[in-house]
């Protein structure tokens, strides 16, 4: 390829639109362009990135077994109610009707369609297990697209889904999409961890995220110093007694006393001297629409996910503040459990406050030396709390948690048979009976693997990606256009490198060579063959864009080193 032939297009400005860094550098490199709220064209440049990291995760999901599909991006409501999903997915999915009135979605995920695709075709045991992927486009309409392609409303994915016989041929699928995983993002040269996660809107019995290691990283992962446990914020769990005593337990009486105007944990804690750890934090959820009061200690917070798990509801949501005075008789800020005729969840955390403070449910009143257990009944008692640092590890119960930030690229679920009972997506089994097919769902974000390398590989010059996903392995740069023995030369090497299935650009640009350099490092060429005035003594120098080699090599030998280099790198 030829720079004057191809179309590269960097950009010297800051992007004042950018957040993070992989947005700003694709920006700058010319890799995307904006075409309305979390939507982008690819550029030439841009696509070669993201066609790199789809060959990456075609070939190892061929390895793996799994059979290419591709559906379609429009969906039929019918399906998505076969499912239950047409009403609680959410206002992610863009409904909307064609011209016969029929409504329809625009695709954010295909359980659905895969599904029906699978009891359709799939007769009996002797089909099964089967994998079926697709690398293709979704749509989610967020509410706040950002973060360029890291959070985009249309977007580029590979989802993966896995139909066995039984729950122990499950389980082997899943392990292999996992180790499939692995090798993909290690192939990318991504420094990753696969922790365990919460199933979300996708459902299924357990899943897990794998997590591109990043300080930028919107996510937080926990994990235990002393084990191999680890989980995102959203999935890591907690252990009862995993908190020692704020203090020692209270022989007194619990007392009301007047807080005029502290609704908050932070004005509570002001107004009674006292660490925000001995306050009980009480909410009001409804749950499947019943209300219920759930506990947690002041300086933690309550999980959703984890509520509804542990309930087993399907719907979880705060009441508002117009709910609450009704059910409760005081304000938002002022409830507590002490005399609540409410269901009332208690967090572990709870147990560790001996002493504590909560709402009186009168308005501008508290209760103080409230003892969990003596003031109010602990009938359900659980984990209902958002992980954090210094918790007890749930696995060794040895280790505490640790926190770093990551980037998910890829989410792996155990579905079991959420959609194919709803779906009646049925397999005659070696009986002849027949039985529901047990499903698994594996995603991995095209364009989000790309933002992680740039995220997880730059420095104040552009984009320092692994050989595996730069634009291009090599660029040949001429110094002086106007030399002929410099073209000449950096023409001959050029074709050396495709003879060694070099992927290759030459800046044959009549430009000035710290142009060439600067666009160079820029879009992340993983290495840099630079032709200049050695070339009289038989030389030219190697450079990659990681810094980690700097050579000199005879002209002859330039193209085999580069392809030698090349194969390091690759490791």
């Amino acid at each position: 390829m030829r720079w004057s032939e191809f179309f590269i297009r960097t950009k010297r400005e800051e992007p004042a639109e950018a957040e993070v860094i992989s947005h700003k550098l694709m920006l700058k490199a010319g890799m995307v362009l904006k075409v309305s709220s979390g939507i982008y064209t690819y550029s030439p440049l841009g696509l070669r990135v993201i066609r790199k990291v789809e060959r990456i995760v075609r070939e190892e999901m061929n390895r793996a077994g799994a059979i290419e599909v591709l559906m379609p991006v429009v969906i039929p409501k019918e399906l998505w109610e076969e499912s239950g999903r047409w009403n609680l997915y959410g206002k992610e999915l863009l409904r909307f009707k064609d011209r016969g009135e029929k409504w329809l979605c625009l695709g954010p995920t295909h359980e659905e369609v895969i599904t029906d695709f699978a009891r359709r075709e799939i007769r009996s045991y002797r089909d099964l297990p089967k994998n079926f992927y697709q690398i293709h486009t979704k749509f989610r309409d967020e509410i706040r697209p950002r973060f360029g392609l890291m959070r985009a409303r249309e977007f580029i994915m590979k989802d993966a889904y896995s139909f066995d016989a039984d729950e122990k041929g499950a389980e082997r699928s899943y392990e292999i999409m996992y180790e499939t995983y692995t090798r993909i993002f290690e192939r990318c040269g991504l420094k990753m961890r696969a922790v365990e996660a919460e199933t979300g809107t996708i459902g299924g019995k357990f899943s897990h995220e794998f997590m591109v290691l990043a300080d930028t990283g919107e996510e937080v992962i926990l994990f235990c110093e002393k084990c191999s446990y680890s989980a995102n914020r959203e999935r890591a769990e907690t252990v009862e007694g995993g908190l020692p005593p704020v203090r020692e337990e209270t022989s007194r009486s619990p007392e009301m006393v007047p807080t005029p105007d502290t609704k908050t944990v932070e004005e509570v804690s002001r107004f009674l001297n006292i660490p925000k750890e001995r306050i009980i934090k009480s909410l009001v959820y409804y749950l499947d629409g019943k209300p219920a009061l759930v506990l947690v200690r002041g300086d933690m917070e309550a999980n959703e996910a984890k509520i509804k798990r542990w309930v087993n509801v399907n719907d979880v949501r705060l009441a508002d503040e117009k709910e609450i005075v009704e059910l409760t008789g005081a304000e938002k800020g002022f409830i507590g459990p002490v005399g609540s005729s409410l269901r009332i969840l208690v967090d572990w955390s709870v147990l560790s406050v001996k002493d504590g403070a909560c709402g009186a449910n009168k308005n501008d009143y508290h209760f103080v030396h409230v003892l969990p257990g003596r003031d109010f009944p602990l009938k359900l008692v659980g984990d209902f709390r958002f992980a954090v640092e210094g918790d007890i590890c749930p696995k060794c119960k040895k280790g505490k948690l640790r926190g770093t930030r990551g980037i998910e690229v890829g989410h792996t679920f155990k579905l079991g048979t959420k959609y194919s009972e709803p779906m009646n997506a049925k397999f005659l089994d070696r009986d002849g009976v027949e039985k529901f097919m047990v499903m698994g769902c594996y995603g991995i974000g095209i364009g989000r693997t790309a933002c992680a390398a740039i995220e997880q590989g730059h420095d104040e010059k552009g984009i320092i990606f692994p050989v595996s996903l730069a634009p291009f392995e090599t660029v040949v740069l001429p110094v002086n256009a106007g030399e002929s023995e410099q073209v000449s030369t950096a023409e001959r090497i050029y074709r050396e490198l495709l003879d060694f299935r070099v992927d290759a650009i030459i800046d044959d640009r009549d430009e000035r060579i710290g142009v060439k350099l600067n666009d160079a490092d820029l879009i992340g060429i993983a290495m840099k063959v630079i032709v200049g005035k050695k070339v009289k003594e038989g030389k030219v120098e190697i450079k990659t864009r990681d810094g980690r080699i700097n050579a000199e090599v005879n002209i002859g030998e330039c193209a085999e080193k580069v392809s030698e280099i090349k194969k390091e790198m690759e490791k």
